[in-house]
């Protein structure tokens, strides 16, 4: 057999543990991992330098803004950014205009994709007030999951009552596709931030003290009873506080079926930053503390974290810069340094590299339904790849950024 490509002289980070050698591709899977000797002959080979090949990272959450919010940024620019940064499959949040609320516009969005992503995606449809009537289709359509955000987003998406949150969490258990929730109660949020209006608040902190951890305990809280209740496989996105890790913690141990991400900024950065970097870390729900870091780090190490994803939001210079917090718009832009950051995160001692490919590709994989072709690096698994230089040391710069707009809170982290 004479294979299209073959990668040799690496350290291959399969299920089993690390083998040295490499890999050969054909027809974009890989079919066969083995020394370099053992391999068979390929058309193209590369020398992977004695390098770490790893399983290509997996971004549970990015808003690559297409249709409609592409001033921001578009799947063009989105997936080049990905794909720099090692990045090889991207999910795509449905707060777009139109928002992703029926088969036809799912559709409709995934033949315009087809077009432009330089990676692979899937594409995630919205739960509102107005669509509890077309969740089956969404899914004969091809969404990979369901979302719903519970507070205020980019494009003021409705949010369904309680009421419809249950009716429509009965229809998504069948379908057996995940339902993630946005977690923050609109209520508590909005009476925080209206009293610090009161005392003339306008610094970067106040939006941190405006979405108090009690907002999303609440909301990831109320999820979960729901999810108990309805049988319907519920994620958390983006969570922040220690508080959301106990109550994933807790709902796991009870057998619900709960599974929940976190982001590099909380992972790395708190709300004292804030002042320091400004309003490019305005993001929702919003930096906390450092016991908040502690509780999520030691969730990602006993699984109750299940993956790591960047909840890329990007916003123009404009949308981003205001000098007033609450003007400024929420959302940081950082896919293209989700992978050196968390290897970063690997040379500091805070998880081992086998952690890493398990929080950002391994479990996303598994949650999605893409386990088997994505995810690991293994005999028949799609060549999804991504080599890595464990020696190199690099400084984040946004004029480096291939994203439309260059602002990230990441920049100068070595």
């Amino acid at each position: 057999m004479e294979a299209a490509l073959r990668i040799t002289n690496c350290r291959v980070m399969t299920p089993q543990g690390v083998i040295r050698g490499g890999l050969a591709i054909d027809k974009g899977k890989i079919v066969a991992i083995a020394t370099d000797a053992g391999l068979p002959s390929a058309h193209e080979s590369i020398d992977g330098g004695g390098r770490h090949l790893l399983p290509g990272v997996i971004d549970g959450h990015v808003h690559f803004r297409e249709p409609g919010l592409t001033h921001k940024e578009d799947f063009e620019t989105g997936s080049r950014a990905a794909a720099r940064g090692g990045v090889t499959t991207v999910l795509d949040m449905p707060n777009t205009l139109p928002p992703v609320e029926t088969a036809d516009i799912l559709r409709d969005k995934a033949s315009l994709l087809a077009q432009r992503s330089l990676v692979d995606y899937g594409l995630i449809a919205v739960v509102t007030d107005r669509n509890l009537d077309r969740i089956p289709e969404l899914a004969g359509a091809g969404a990979i999951a369901y979302k719903i955000f519970l507070g205020p987003t980019t494009g003021d998406l409705p949010s369904p009552d309680d009421g419809q949150i249950v009716e429509a969490l009965g229809k998504i258990a069948p379908t057996g596709l995940p339902i993630g929730v946005h977690a923050e109660n609109p209520q508590i949020i909005a009476a925080a931030t209206a009293r610090l209006k009161l005392l003339g608040r306008t610094d970067p902190k106040a939006h941190a003290e405006a979405r108090p951890a009690l907002a999303e305990a609440e909301s990831i809280q109320r999820m979960i009873l729901f999810a108990q209740a309805s049988g319907a496989r519920l994620h958390i996105f983006h969570m922040s506080s220690k508080e959301g890790v106990e109550l994933v913690r807790r709902g796991k141990a009870d057998g619900v079926n709960v599974t929940a991400e976190t982001c590099p900024h909380y992972l790395i950065l708190t709300a004292e930053d804030m002042a320091r970097l400004g309003p490019t870390t305005k993001i929702n729900p919003p930096l906390r503390g450092p016991e908040d870091i502690e509780a999520l780090w030691a969730g990602i190490h006993d699984g109750t974290v299940d993956f790591v994803a960047t909840d890329h939001a990007p916003h123009t210079a404009e949308e981003k810069t205001h000098p007033l917090i609450w003007e400024n718009a929420s959302g940081a832009s950082s896919v293209q340094f989700f992978l050196p950051l968390m290897l970063e995160q690997v040379a500091r001692g805070c998880l081992t590299l086998a952690d890493l490919a398990r929080v950002t590709a391994e479990a996303p994989a598994r949650m999605y339904g893409l386990y088997g072709r994505k995810g690991a690096i293994a005999v028949g698994s799609d060549a999804d790849l991504t080599l890595v230089d464990l020696d190199r040391r690099d400084t984040v710069r946004a004029a480096d950024m291939e994203n439309k707009v260059r602002l990230t809170p990441f920049e100068g982290t070595e």
